[in-house]
Protein backbone atom coordinates (compact mmCIF):
# COMPACT_ATOMS: atom_id res chain seq x y z
CA UNK A 1 0.00 0.00 0.00
CA UNK A 2 1.02 3.42 -0.10
CA UNK A 3 1.88 3.40 3.22
CA UNK A 4 5.51 5.40 2.63
CA UNK A 5 6.52 7.47 0.04
CA UNK A 6 7.33 5.83 -3.45
CA UNK A 7 10.38 7.61 -3.93
CA UNK A 8 10.99 7.96 -0.36
CA UNK A 9 13.16 9.23 1.95
CA UNK A 10 15.76 6.76 2.28
CA UNK A 11 17.00 9.92 2.28
CA UNK A 12 19.82 10.18 -0.12
CA UNK A 13 21.81 12.96 2.41
CA UNK A 14 20.86 12.86 5.54
CA UNK A 15 21.25 16.49 7.02
CA UNK A 16 19.42 17.31 10.15
CA UNK A 17 18.01 20.58 10.70
CA UNK A 18 18.33 21.27 14.14
CA UNK A 19 15.55 23.37 15.57
CA UNK A 20 15.31 24.26 19.54
CA UNK A 21 11.69 24.07 20.64
CA UNK A 22 10.11 24.36 24.28
CA UNK A 23 8.34 21.51 25.91
CA UNK A 24 5.18 20.65 24.00
CA UNK A 25 1.72 19.83 26.02
CA UNK A 26 2.05 16.04 26.84
CA UNK A 27 -1.22 14.40 29.02
CA UNK A 28 -1.45 11.54 30.35
CA UNK A 29 -4.59 10.41 32.37
CA UNK A 30 -4.21 14.56 32.98
CA UNK A 31 -0.48 14.20 34.35
CA UNK A 32 2.74 14.63 32.88
CA UNK A 33 4.53 12.50 30.99
CA UNK A 34 6.89 9.72 32.71
CA UNK A 35 9.83 12.34 34.34
CA UNK A 36 9.25 14.94 31.47
CA UNK A 37 11.54 16.86 33.09
CA UNK A 38 11.54 19.86 30.67
CA UNK A 39 14.96 18.64 29.20
CA UNK A 40 13.43 18.04 25.57
CA UNK A 41 14.25 15.33 23.33
CA UNK A 42 17.93 15.11 24.72
CA UNK A 43 16.82 14.16 28.13
CA UNK A 44 15.94 10.65 28.93
CA UNK A 45 13.17 9.95 31.68
CA UNK A 46 14.20 8.08 34.24
CA UNK A 47 11.63 6.76 36.49
CA UNK A 48 8.26 6.20 35.72
CA UNK A 49 5.06 7.93 37.75
CA UNK A 50 3.10 5.15 39.96
CA UNK A 51 -0.26 6.40 38.12
CA UNK A 52 -1.92 8.77 36.18
CA UNK A 53 0.94 8.50 33.67
CA UNK A 54 3.30 6.03 32.66
CA UNK A 55 4.10 2.38 34.66
CA UNK A 56 7.14 -0.08 34.08
CA UNK A 57 6.34 -2.59 31.87
CA UNK A 58 5.88 -5.90 34.02
CA UNK A 59 8.52 -8.49 32.83
CA UNK A 60 10.00 -6.56 29.91
CA UNK A 61 13.37 -5.42 31.39
CA UNK A 62 16.29 -8.33 31.18
CA UNK A 63 18.72 -8.07 33.42
CA UNK A 64 21.63 -5.33 32.33
CA UNK A 65 24.49 -7.37 30.74
CA UNK A 66 21.95 -10.35 30.36
CA UNK A 67 23.29 -12.84 27.69
CA UNK A 68 19.45 -13.21 26.59
CA UNK A 69 19.71 -9.44 25.44
CA UNK A 70 23.10 -8.37 24.96
CA UNK A 71 25.51 -10.56 22.15
CA UNK A 72 28.01 -12.57 23.68
CA UNK A 73 28.73 -15.28 20.61
CA UNK A 74 27.23 -13.50 17.46
CA UNK A 75 28.44 -14.64 14.52
CA UNK A 76 28.68 -11.64 11.93
CA UNK A 77 32.03 -10.13 11.17
CA UNK A 78 31.58 -6.10 11.22
CA UNK A 79 33.75 -3.75 9.41
CA UNK A 80 33.86 0.23 8.77
CA UNK A 81 30.84 1.51 6.74
CA UNK A 82 32.04 3.68 3.72
CA UNK A 83 30.14 6.43 1.75
CA UNK A 84 26.98 7.87 2.99
CA UNK A 85 26.77 4.91 5.48
CA UNK A 86 29.99 6.20 7.11
CA UNK A 87 30.52 6.13 10.83
CA UNK A 88 28.20 3.24 11.10
CA UNK A 89 29.68 -0.70 11.15
CA UNK A 90 28.51 -2.88 8.14
CA UNK A 91 27.90 -6.77 7.63
CA UNK A 92 25.85 -9.05 5.92
CA UNK A 93 24.02 -12.02 6.80
CA UNK A 94 22.88 -15.38 4.55
CA UNK A 95 19.06 -16.59 4.58
CA UNK A 96 17.46 -18.85 2.98
CA UNK A 97 15.44 -17.86 -0.15
CA UNK A 98 12.60 -20.59 0.75
CA UNK A 99 11.86 -21.01 4.49
CA UNK A 100 10.84 -24.38 3.44
CA UNK A 101 13.88 -25.17 2.22
CA UNK A 102 16.35 -23.36 4.81
CA UNK A 103 18.96 -25.79 3.10
CA UNK A 104 18.66 -24.51 0.16
CA UNK A 105 19.59 -21.32 -2.22
CA UNK A 106 20.30 -18.47 0.12
CA UNK A 107 20.12 -14.37 -0.61
CA UNK A 108 22.54 -11.88 1.27
CA UNK A 109 20.97 -9.08 3.92
CA UNK A 110 22.79 -6.12 4.14
CA UNK A 111 22.98 -4.79 7.88
CA UNK A 112 24.16 -1.93 9.27
CA UNK A 113 24.88 -0.80 13.71
CA UNK A 114 25.25 2.01 15.74
CA UNK A 115 27.38 -0.11 18.29
CA UNK A 116 26.06 0.46 22.30
CA UNK A 117 28.80 2.58 23.89
CA UNK A 118 27.37 2.44 27.70
CA UNK A 119 29.28 0.08 30.07
CA UNK A 120 28.56 -3.72 29.54
CA UNK A 121 26.41 -3.93 32.39
CA UNK A 122 24.22 -0.73 31.74
CA UNK A 123 23.65 -2.16 27.83
CA UNK A 124 19.93 -3.82 26.62
CA UNK A 125 20.88 -5.38 23.41
CA UNK A 126 19.80 -5.47 19.60
CA UNK A 127 17.51 -2.91 18.42
CA UNK A 128 16.44 -3.64 14.82
CA UNK A 129 15.19 -0.33 13.18
CA UNK A 130 12.94 -0.33 9.84
CA UNK A 131 11.89 2.80 7.86
CA UNK A 132 9.33 1.74 6.08
CA UNK A 133 8.35 0.81 2.79
CA UNK A 134 8.26 -2.28 1.58
CA UNK A 135 11.26 -1.63 -0.53
CA UNK A 136 12.98 1.46 1.62
CA UNK A 137 16.49 0.68 2.31
CA UNK A 138 16.79 1.00 5.90
CA UNK A 139 20.79 0.68 6.52
CA UNK A 140 21.10 4.78 7.08
CA UNK A 141 18.25 4.41 9.72
CA UNK A 142 20.74 2.75 12.32
CA UNK A 143 22.34 6.52 12.66
CA UNK A 144 19.64 8.01 12.54
CA UNK A 145 18.04 6.52 15.36
CA UNK A 146 20.97 6.62 17.15
CA UNK A 147 21.11 10.26 16.81
CA UNK A 148 17.33 11.09 17.43
CA UNK A 149 16.99 8.94 21.00
CA UNK A 150 18.56 10.65 23.99
CA UNK A 151 21.96 10.15 24.28
CA UNK A 152 21.44 8.24 27.75
CA UNK A 153 19.50 5.37 25.39
CA UNK A 154 20.88 5.13 22.70
CA UNK A 155 24.30 4.81 24.18
CA UNK A 156 22.45 0.91 25.80
CA UNK A 157 21.65 -0.60 22.66
CA UNK A 158 23.00 -1.93 19.35
CA UNK A 159 21.05 0.05 16.68
CA UNK A 160 20.77 -2.20 13.69
CA UNK A 161 19.71 -1.29 10.30
CA UNK A 162 19.18 -3.91 7.63
CA UNK A 163 18.34 -3.34 3.65
CA UNK A 164 15.33 -5.89 3.72
CA UNK A 165 15.79 -8.51 0.92
CA UNK A 166 15.35 -7.62 -2.53
CA UNK A 167 16.43 -4.02 -1.34
CA UNK A 168 19.36 -1.73 -1.61
CA UNK A 169 22.77 -3.49 -0.76
CA UNK A 170 20.73 -6.60 -0.17
CA UNK A 171 21.67 -9.29 -2.86
CA UNK A 172 19.69 -9.36 -5.32
CA UNK A 173 18.51 -6.07 -5.46
CA UNK A 174 15.35 -6.01 -7.32
CA UNK A 175 14.87 -4.30 -10.37
CA UNK A 176 12.12 -5.07 -12.71
CA UNK A 177 12.47 -2.16 -15.65
CA UNK A 178 15.49 0.37 -15.21
CA UNK A 179 13.60 3.05 -17.28
CA UNK A 180 10.30 2.81 -16.38
CA UNK A 181 10.36 6.10 -14.51
CA UNK A 182 12.70 7.73 -17.43
CA UNK A 183 10.99 11.21 -18.48
CA UNK A 184 7.62 12.27 -18.21
CA UNK A 185 5.13 9.61 -17.70
CA UNK A 186 1.51 9.61 -18.72
CA UNK A 187 -0.77 11.40 -16.94
CA UNK A 188 -1.70 9.72 -13.81
CA UNK A 189 -5.46 10.81 -14.42
CA UNK A 190 -6.95 9.31 -17.79
CA UNK A 191 -8.55 11.74 -20.13
CA UNK A 192 -10.31 8.68 -21.95
CA UNK A 193 -10.93 5.08 -22.49
CA UNK A 194 -7.61 4.90 -24.58
CA UNK A 195 -5.29 7.15 -22.08
CA UNK A 196 -6.53 4.65 -19.50
CA UNK A 197 -5.48 1.57 -21.50
CA UNK A 198 -1.63 3.16 -21.70
CA UNK A 199 -1.62 3.35 -18.49
CA UNK A 200 -3.09 -0.30 -18.09
CA UNK A 201 -0.62 -1.42 -20.52
CA UNK A 202 1.96 0.22 -18.84
CA UNK A 203 1.68 -1.86 -15.60
CA UNK A 204 0.88 -4.85 -17.51
CA UNK A 205 4.26 -4.59 -19.09
CA UNK A 206 6.19 -4.02 -15.97
CA UNK A 207 4.50 -7.12 -14.39
CA UNK A 208 5.78 -9.12 -16.75
CA UNK A 209 8.90 -7.77 -17.05
CA UNK A 210 9.57 -8.62 -12.87
CA UNK A 211 8.11 -12.47 -14.26
CA UNK A 212 10.82 -12.44 -16.99
CA UNK A 213 13.77 -11.22 -14.97
CA UNK A 214 13.01 -12.11 -11.12
CA UNK A 215 10.54 -14.89 -11.37
CA UNK A 216 12.24 -17.25 -9.36
CA UNK A 217 12.71 -14.57 -6.41
CA UNK A 218 9.07 -13.22 -6.18
CA UNK A 219 7.13 -16.25 -4.63
CA UNK A 220 9.40 -15.61 -1.30
CA UNK A 221 9.36 -11.35 -1.57
CA UNK A 222 6.99 -11.28 1.49
CA UNK A 223 6.65 -9.62 4.71
CA UNK A 224 6.38 -12.92 6.52
CA UNK A 225 9.88 -14.31 4.90
CA UNK A 226 11.21 -10.29 6.06
CA UNK A 227 9.80 -10.96 9.62
CA UNK A 228 11.40 -14.50 9.19
CA UNK A 229 14.72 -12.63 8.08
CA UNK A 230 14.86 -10.51 10.92
CA UNK A 231 14.80 -13.40 13.68
CA UNK A 232 17.92 -14.83 11.56
CA UNK A 233 19.15 -11.60 12.42
CA UNK A 234 18.60 -11.89 15.89
CA UNK A 235 20.02 -15.34 16.11
CA UNK A 236 23.15 -14.57 14.33
CA UNK A 237 23.65 -11.94 17.14
CA UNK A 238 23.06 -14.96 19.62
CA UNK A 239 20.24 -13.10 21.55
CA UNK A 240 16.97 -14.62 22.72
CA UNK A 241 15.42 -11.23 22.35
CA UNK A 242 15.73 -8.00 20.86
CA UNK A 243 14.34 -4.93 20.63
CA UNK A 244 12.19 -3.66 17.48
CA UNK A 245 11.38 -0.12 16.32
CA UNK A 246 9.52 0.36 13.16
CA UNK A 247 7.81 3.25 11.11
CA UNK A 248 5.05 3.30 8.98
CA UNK A 249 5.24 -0.05 6.51
CA UNK A 250 7.63 -0.96 9.45
CA UNK A 251 4.61 -1.68 11.37
CA UNK A 252 3.12 -3.70 10.17
CA UNK A 253 6.52 -5.68 9.43
CA UNK A 254 7.09 -5.74 13.27
CA UNK A 255 3.26 -6.65 13.63
CA UNK A 256 3.64 -9.85 11.61
CA UNK A 257 7.28 -10.42 13.17
CA UNK A 258 5.21 -10.26 16.65
CA UNK A 259 2.94 -12.37 15.95
CA UNK A 260 5.53 -15.25 14.19
CA UNK A 261 8.24 -14.85 17.55
CA UNK A 262 6.46 -13.46 20.24
CA UNK A 263 8.44 -14.38 22.95
CA UNK A 264 11.92 -13.49 20.83
CA UNK A 265 10.68 -9.60 21.00
CA UNK A 266 12.06 -7.65 24.36
CA UNK A 267 10.01 -4.38 23.26
CA UNK A 268 8.61 -2.77 20.08
CA UNK A 269 7.76 0.74 18.87
CA UNK A 270 5.16 1.02 16.37
CA UNK A 271 5.13 4.92 14.91
CA UNK A 272 1.91 5.51 12.62
CA UNK A 273 0.38 2.35 12.09
CA UNK A 274 -0.62 0.11 9.20
CA UNK A 275 -4.20 -1.24 9.91
CA UNK A 276 -3.09 -5.21 9.08
CA UNK A 277 -6.87 -6.07 8.55
CA UNK A 278 -6.72 -3.71 4.94
CA UNK A 279 -3.84 -5.19 3.35
CA UNK A 280 -3.42 -4.10 0.90
CA UNK A 281 -6.09 -2.75 -1.38
CA UNK A 282 -8.76 -1.45 1.24
CA UNK A 283 -5.44 0.04 2.96
CA UNK A 284 -4.95 2.18 0.00
CA UNK A 285 -7.96 3.45 -0.34
CA UNK A 286 -8.50 4.43 3.06
CA UNK A 287 -5.15 6.93 2.13
CA UNK A 288 -6.78 8.71 -0.56
CA UNK A 289 -9.38 10.11 1.45
CA UNK A 290 -6.77 10.56 4.08
CA UNK A 291 -4.69 12.23 1.58
CA UNK A 292 -7.22 14.70 0.16
CA UNK A 293 -7.68 16.10 3.56
CA UNK A 294 -3.78 16.50 4.40
CA UNK A 295 -3.42 18.36 0.84
CA UNK A 296 -6.28 20.29 1.65
CA UNK A 297 -4.36 21.32 4.61
CA UNK A 298 -1.51 22.66 2.79
CA UNK A 299 -3.86 24.62 0.37
CA UNK A 300 -5.21 26.39 3.29
CA UNK A 301 -1.73 26.65 4.90
CA UNK A 302 -0.48 28.56 1.79
CA UNK A 303 -3.57 31.03 1.30
CA UNK A 304 -2.98 32.13 5.00
CA UNK A 305 0.29 33.33 3.47
CA UNK A 306 -0.80 34.95 0.16
CA UNK A 307 0.87 37.91 0.55
CA UNK A 308 3.85 35.74 0.23
CA UNK A 309 3.41 33.24 -2.30
CA UNK A 310 0.18 34.69 -4.56
CA UNK A 311 -1.36 31.57 -4.67
CA UNK A 312 -4.79 32.49 -3.73
CA UNK A 313 -6.11 33.45 -0.60
CA UNK A 314 -8.10 30.85 0.20
CA UNK A 315 -7.67 26.87 -0.10
CA UNK A 316 -10.12 26.59 -2.88
CA UNK A 317 -8.36 29.34 -4.79
CA UNK A 318 -5.18 28.18 -3.78
CA UNK A 319 -6.07 23.94 -5.55
CA UNK A 320 -7.28 25.89 -8.13
CA UNK A 321 -4.32 27.38 -8.88
CA UNK A 322 -2.63 23.75 -8.54
CA UNK A 323 -4.66 22.45 -11.03
CA UNK A 324 -3.84 25.69 -13.19
CA UNK A 325 -0.06 24.45 -13.19
CA UNK A 326 -1.00 20.80 -13.54
CA UNK A 327 -2.91 21.59 -16.51
CA UNK A 328 0.25 24.04 -17.98
CA UNK A 329 2.86 21.21 -16.59
CA UNK A 330 0.96 18.44 -19.04
CA UNK A 331 0.65 20.41 -21.99
CA UNK A 332 4.11 21.63 -21.87
CA UNK A 333 6.44 19.91 -19.01
CA UNK A 334 9.48 21.47 -17.73
CA UNK A 335 12.41 20.89 -18.93
CA UNK A 336 15.81 18.93 -17.23
CA UNK A 337 19.14 18.85 -18.22
CA UNK A 338 18.06 15.40 -20.44
CA UNK A 339 14.94 16.69 -21.84
CA UNK A 340 11.14 16.84 -20.65
CA UNK A 341 11.48 16.05 -16.63
CA UNK A 342 8.53 17.50 -14.79
CA UNK A 343 4.97 16.90 -16.08
CA UNK A 344 1.64 16.43 -14.18
CA UNK A 345 2.74 12.92 -12.12
CA UNK A 346 5.85 14.41 -11.64
CA UNK A 347 4.13 17.59 -10.06
CA UNK A 348 1.76 14.72 -8.13
CA UNK A 349 4.74 12.40 -7.07
CA UNK A 350 6.78 16.07 -5.20
CA UNK A 351 3.38 17.21 -3.76
CA UNK A 352 2.27 14.65 -2.32
CA UNK A 353 5.19 14.56 0.21
CA UNK A 354 3.33 17.46 1.83
CA UNK A 355 0.84 15.10 2.85
CA UNK A 356 3.45 13.11 4.93
CA UNK A 357 5.23 16.20 6.08
CA UNK A 358 4.17 19.88 6.88
CA UNK A 359 7.98 21.18 6.58
CA UNK A 360 8.36 20.56 2.93
CA UNK A 361 5.05 23.38 2.59
CA UNK A 362 7.38 26.70 2.87
CA UNK A 363 9.16 25.67 -0.25
CA UNK A 364 6.75 23.93 -1.97
CA UNK A 365 4.83 26.80 -2.26
CA UNK A 366 7.43 28.96 -2.98
CA UNK A 367 8.21 26.64 -6.30
CA UNK A 368 4.62 26.27 -7.33
CA UNK A 369 4.70 30.09 -7.05
CA UNK A 370 7.70 30.57 -9.05
CA UNK A 371 6.12 28.63 -11.42
CA UNK A 372 2.75 30.47 -11.89
CA UNK A 373 3.91 33.94 -11.12
CA UNK A 374 6.86 34.36 -12.61
CA UNK A 375 7.12 31.46 -14.95
CA UNK A 376 10.49 30.06 -13.46
CA UNK A 377 10.63 26.38 -13.21
CA UNK A 378 13.42 26.12 -11.25
CA UNK A 379 11.95 25.41 -7.97
CA UNK A 380 9.86 22.55 -9.07
CA UNK A 381 12.68 20.73 -10.80
CA UNK A 382 14.39 21.17 -7.68
CA UNK A 383 12.02 19.80 -5.49
CA UNK A 384 10.99 17.46 -7.35
CA UNK A 385 14.79 15.95 -7.31
CA UNK A 386 14.77 16.20 -4.37
CA UNK A 387 11.33 14.54 -2.85
CA UNK A 388 9.75 13.03 -6.38
CA UNK A 389 12.01 11.57 -8.13
CA UNK A 390 11.16 7.53 -8.31
CA UNK A 391 13.72 4.56 -7.02
CA UNK A 392 12.76 1.84 -9.05
CA UNK A 393 14.17 -0.85 -6.41
CA UNK A 394 11.53 0.51 -4.40
CA UNK A 395 9.18 0.50 -6.93
CA UNK A 396 9.66 -3.06 -7.53
CA UNK A 397 10.06 -4.24 -3.95
CA UNK A 398 6.89 -2.49 -2.73
CA UNK A 399 5.17 -3.96 -5.90
CA UNK A 400 6.55 -7.45 -5.01
CA UNK A 401 5.63 -7.50 -1.70
CA UNK A 402 2.51 -5.96 -1.65
CA UNK A 403 1.28 -8.19 -4.40
CA UNK A 404 2.23 -11.36 -3.10
CA UNK A 405 1.68 -10.68 0.67
CA UNK A 406 -2.31 -10.84 -0.42
CA UNK A 407 -4.33 -11.31 -3.19
CA UNK A 408 -5.45 -8.19 -5.49
CA UNK A 409 -8.68 -7.73 -7.60
CA UNK A 410 -7.93 -9.20 -11.18
CA UNK A 411 -10.68 -7.81 -12.74
CA UNK A 412 -9.45 -3.98 -14.10
CA UNK A 413 -13.07 -2.77 -13.82
CA UNK A 414 -13.48 -3.54 -10.38
CA UNK A 415 -10.24 -1.04 -9.66
CA UNK A 416 -11.75 1.50 -12.85
CA UNK A 417 -14.85 2.07 -10.65
CA UNK A 418 -13.42 1.88 -7.33
CA UNK A 419 -11.32 4.83 -8.30
CA UNK A 420 -13.80 6.72 -9.96
CA UNK A 421 -15.75 7.06 -6.56
CA UNK A 422 -12.72 7.78 -4.85
CA UNK A 423 -11.81 10.31 -7.51
CA UNK A 424 -15.65 12.10 -6.92
CA UNK A 425 -14.53 13.38 -3.89
CA UNK A 426 -10.32 12.62 -3.35
CA UNK A 427 -9.25 13.51 -6.41
CA UNK A 428 -5.62 14.33 -5.50
CA UNK A 429 -4.76 10.97 -4.84
CA UNK A 430 -7.00 8.72 -6.29
CA UNK A 431 -5.55 7.55 -9.66
CA UNK A 432 -2.00 8.32 -8.66
CA UNK A 433 -2.39 5.72 -5.77
CA UNK A 434 -4.49 3.03 -7.96
CA UNK A 435 -1.78 3.48 -11.19
CA UNK A 436 1.26 3.00 -8.36
CA UNK A 437 -0.80 -0.37 -7.18
CA UNK A 438 -1.96 -1.75 -10.36
CA UNK A 439 0.90 -3.80 -11.94
CA UNK A 440 -0.79 -6.16 -8.88
CA UNK A 441 -3.98 -6.93 -10.94
CA UNK A 442 -1.41 -8.82 -13.20
CA UNK A 443 1.11 -9.94 -10.88
CA UNK A 444 2.82 -13.17 -11.59
CA UNK A 445 2.39 -14.26 -7.66
CA UNK A 446 -1.03 -14.87 -6.28
CA UNK A 447 -1.30 -14.26 -2.52
CA UNK A 448 -3.35 -15.82 -0.09
CA UNK A 449 -6.75 -15.16 0.25
CA UNK A 450 -6.87 -12.94 3.03
CA UNK A 451 -4.39 -10.53 4.93
CA UNK A 452 -2.01 -12.27 7.43
CA UNK A 453 -3.33 -12.76 10.74
CA UNK A 454 -2.21 -10.31 13.36
CA UNK A 455 -2.35 -11.97 16.95
CA UNK A 456 -0.35 -9.70 19.41
CA UNK A 457 -2.05 -11.32 22.53
CA UNK A 458 1.46 -12.62 23.63
CA UNK A 459 3.70 -9.71 22.68
CA UNK A 460 5.14 -7.76 26.06
CA UNK A 461 4.16 -3.93 26.00
CA UNK A 462 4.12 -2.27 22.90
CA UNK A 463 4.66 1.46 22.59
CA UNK A 464 2.56 2.99 19.55
CA UNK A 465 2.62 6.77 18.57
CA UNK A 466 0.08 8.02 16.22
CA UNK A 467 -1.22 11.15 14.55
CA UNK A 468 -4.69 11.93 14.58
CA UNK A 469 -4.53 13.66 10.63
CA UNK A 470 -2.00 10.65 9.66
CA UNK A 471 -2.58 10.43 5.69
CA UNK A 472 -0.55 7.14 5.15
CA UNK A 473 -1.75 5.38 7.87
CA UNK A 474 -4.95 6.82 9.17
CA UNK A 475 -5.63 7.17 12.60
CA UNK A 476 -9.17 4.63 12.39
CA UNK A 477 -6.65 2.15 10.88
CA UNK A 478 -4.29 2.32 13.53
CA UNK A 479 -6.59 2.20 16.38
CA UNK A 480 -7.56 -1.40 14.64
CA UNK A 481 -4.21 -2.53 14.99
CA UNK A 482 -4.18 -1.41 18.46
CA UNK A 483 -6.96 -3.64 19.46
CA UNK A 484 -5.32 -6.87 17.66
CA UNK A 485 -2.32 -5.50 19.29
CA UNK A 486 -4.00 -6.07 23.48
CA UNK A 487 -0.51 -5.59 25.49
CA UNK A 488 0.12 -1.99 23.72
CA UNK A 489 -0.24 0.94 24.37
CA UNK A 490 -0.98 4.12 22.20
CA UNK A 491 0.23 7.79 22.37
CA UNK A 492 -2.16 9.76 20.41
CA UNK A 493 -0.81 13.25 19.06
CA UNK A 494 -4.06 15.12 18.76
CA UNK A 495 -3.92 17.29 15.29
CA UNK A 496 -0.80 15.95 14.51
CA UNK A 497 -0.67 15.40 10.49
CA UNK A 498 3.02 14.28 10.06
CA UNK A 499 3.91 11.18 8.94
CA UNK A 500 5.94 9.98 11.74
CA UNK A 501 5.75 11.43 15.15
CA UNK A 502 8.82 10.55 16.97
CA UNK A 503 12.45 11.75 15.95
CA UNK A 504 10.58 14.59 14.46
CA UNK A 505 12.47 18.02 13.05
CA UNK A 506 11.38 19.92 14.98
CA UNK A 507 11.29 17.54 17.81
CA UNK A 508 7.68 17.15 19.62
CA UNK A 509 8.84 16.31 23.50
CA UNK A 510 6.08 14.78 24.54
CA UNK A 511 6.50 11.75 22.38
CA UNK A 512 10.32 11.88 22.55
CA UNK A 513 9.84 11.78 26.67
CA UNK A 514 7.13 8.86 26.48
CA UNK A 515 9.90 6.91 23.51
CA UNK A 516 13.16 7.46 25.20
CA UNK A 517 10.98 6.23 28.79
CA UNK A 518 9.91 3.12 27.43
CA UNK A 519 13.10 2.39 25.45
CA UNK A 520 15.06 3.27 29.07
CA UNK A 521 13.02 1.45 31.33
CA UNK A 522 10.19 -0.40 29.70
CA UNK A 523 7.58 2.71 31.24
CA UNK A 524 3.89 2.89 29.53
CA UNK A 525 1.60 5.37 29.95
CA UNK A 526 -1.54 3.74 31.93
CA UNK A 527 -4.59 4.94 31.06
CA UNK A 528 -7.22 2.20 29.99
CA UNK A 529 -8.94 2.27 26.24
CA UNK A 530 -7.28 3.03 22.92
CA UNK A 531 -5.88 6.54 23.58
CA UNK A 532 -3.49 5.79 26.75
CA UNK A 533 -1.55 9.35 26.63
CA UNK A 534 -2.02 12.51 24.52
CA UNK A 535 0.39 15.03 22.99
CA UNK A 536 -0.18 18.46 20.99
CA UNK A 537 1.77 18.66 17.66
CA UNK A 538 4.49 20.27 16.86
CA UNK A 539 3.36 23.87 14.86
CA UNK A 540 2.97 24.19 11.04
CA UNK A 541 5.77 25.87 9.66
CA UNK A 542 6.04 30.03 8.65
CA UNK A 543 7.37 30.73 5.47
CA UNK A 544 10.66 30.92 4.77
CA UNK A 545 13.13 33.19 2.94
CA UNK A 546 14.42 31.80 -0.50
CA UNK A 547 17.26 29.80 -0.48
CA UNK A 548 20.89 30.69 -2.05
CA UNK A 549 21.22 29.46 -5.20
CA UNK A 550 22.05 26.15 -5.42
CA UNK A 551 21.04 24.94 -1.47
CA UNK A 552 18.07 22.88 -0.85
CA UNK A 553 15.88 23.20 2.21
CA UNK A 554 15.78 19.20 3.76
CA UNK A 555 14.14 18.44 6.79
CA UNK A 556 14.84 15.00 8.28
CA UNK A 557 12.38 12.55 7.86
CA UNK A 558 12.59 8.76 8.40
CA UNK A 559 13.00 7.09 5.81
CA UNK A 560 9.72 5.26 4.88
CA UNK A 561 7.98 7.59 7.15
CA UNK A 562 6.03 8.21 3.67
CA UNK A 563 4.14 7.01 1.14
CA UNK A 564 3.86 4.51 -0.14
CA UNK A 565 4.09 1.84 2.69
Amino acid sequence: MSVLRKSTLAPTSLAVLLITVGVSACTAGGSSATAASGAGASTAPTTATASGGSSAASGSAAPAGSAAIVPQASTLHWQACAGQLAGLECASLQVPLNYADPGGRKITIALSMAPATAPAAQQQGVMLVNPGGPGEPGRSLAGDVAAGLSPQVAATYDIVGFDPRGVGGSSPSLSCDPNFFAGVRPDYIPANAAAEQVLINRAKSYAAACEQRFGWFLPYETTVNTARDMDQIRQAFGVKQVTYYGFSYGTYLGQVFGTLFPGNVRRMVLDSTVDPTGAWYSDNISQDYAFQSRIEAFFAWAAKYDSTYHLGSTAAQVQASYYEIRAKLKKTPIDGPDGPMVGPDELDDTILLGGYLNTVWPAFAQALSQYLNDGSGDGLISQFQEWGAQSENTFAVYNAVECADVSWPTNWAKWQSDTERVYQTAPFEAWDNAWFNAACAFWPVQGPAKPFQVDGAKLPPVLMLQGTLDAATPYAGAQDAHKLLPTARMVVVEGGGNHGQSLETPPDTCVQNYLNAYLATGAIPDDPGLVNATCAPTADPTPLQPLPQGMHQRSWVKAGAMRRG
